[in-house]
């Protein structure tokens, strides 16, 4: 069995290998950013967010922290941290997922198929269930506003230190938009 810390690598070089953006943050393979087109035939398929990944020492048998760094309209998604609600990154996680997984699987499921019932955007739960087309028009609104591929490249590369999006529970609620305020 191979240790934690080869693990982090093997996955992080898979991933930096594959067709994703991947800008390590601080020079480390436990901390890094990965560009995230929306998945094709949804209202996200526009879009391109910058996604922050902290893989804690004890990866792969403790998940790791996935967040959004741009604005996304989503019920599972909360919209001033970028938190993920997604029980297979947070309760189910097992040693035989990757990150590769995450990146074409899991997000991409979790942006097709969102569960109205396990919020952590209220409005965006409450518009899903009583006017889809309205719900679907908000999130294409937002990709618009916050994940064309301009607003990305206006989040920078971050391969400079992006510790104040290390803690979503850092971040100022009395902003707007924390995650276009940013400096990267």
């Amino acid at each position: 069995m191979s240790s934690p810390k080869r693990r982090i690598e093997t996955d992080v070089m898979k991933l930096m290998m594959s067709e994703y953006e991947v800008n390590l943050v601080n020079d480390s393979m436990q901390e890094f950013n990965v560009k995230f087109k929306g998945p094709q035939e949804t209202p996200f398929e526009e879009g391109v967010w910058k996604v922050h990944v902290e893989l804690p020492d004890q990866y792969p048998y403790k998940s790791p922290s996935i967040g959004f760094v741009n604005k996304i309209f989503h019920p599972n998604i909360d919209e001033l941290s970028g938190s993920v609600c997604l029980d297979v990154i947070n309760q189910t996680w097992s040693p035989m997922f990757d990150m590769i997984n995450i990146f074409d699987s899991f997000l991409p499921q979790l942006l097709r198929y969102p569960n109205p019932a396990d919020p952590l955007n209220g409005e965006a739960s409450a518009l899903l269930l009583r006017d889809p087309p309205g719900y679907e028009r908000k999130v294409r609104e937002y990709v618009k506003r916050y994940a064309s591929s301009k607003d990305f490249a206006a989040h920078g590369d971050a391969s400079s230190s992006d510790s104040e999006m290390s803690d979503p529970e850092e971040y100022d609620s009395d902003l707007e938009n924390p995650a276009a305020e940013m400096e990267v």
